[in-house]
């Protein structure tokens, strides 16, 4: 399937990256409908569900019943302050865990974190 880089696609990804706080479905279609109030709230799940399919955005999994996506597309992982529900990037090398999962043909690692951030302590 052909993506096209419509005008939705491109406020839908740089509301992603202009956010900057692992956006929800929610988050990035009011920000979005600042700059553009006709897009439809199905516009914007749809791409955003596409572009996390064709690897332009990341889905990052469900927190706190909404799912998030993230525009930072290298190997990270993630912690969620289960106070205040922020998700931060965790910066960890796990060479050895990917060392050890290669005989398995793995093609994906998602390691997420909880408890409280520091700001919640």
């Amino acid at each position: 399937m052909e993506k096209r880089n419509t005008i939705q696609r491109q406020l839908i990804f740089n509301a992603v990256s202009e956010l900057d706080i692992h956006a929800t479905a929610e988050q990035v279609y009011e920000y979005v409908t600042i700059k553009h109030p006709t897009i439809s709230k199905a516009t914007v799940y749809r791409n955003l569900n596409q572009m996390a399919e064709s690897g332009d955005l990341l889905n990052i999994g469900n927190f706190c019943g909404q799912t998030h996506y993230d525009h930072n597309l290298h190997n990270h992982h993630h912690f969620v302050c289960k106070s205040c529900r922020k998700v931060f990037d965790i910066e960890l090398d796990f060479a050895k865990v990917y060392s050890e999962l290669e005989h398995f043909g793995f093609d994906d690692l998602n390691i997420g974190f909880t408890g409280i951030c520091n700001e919640c302590k």
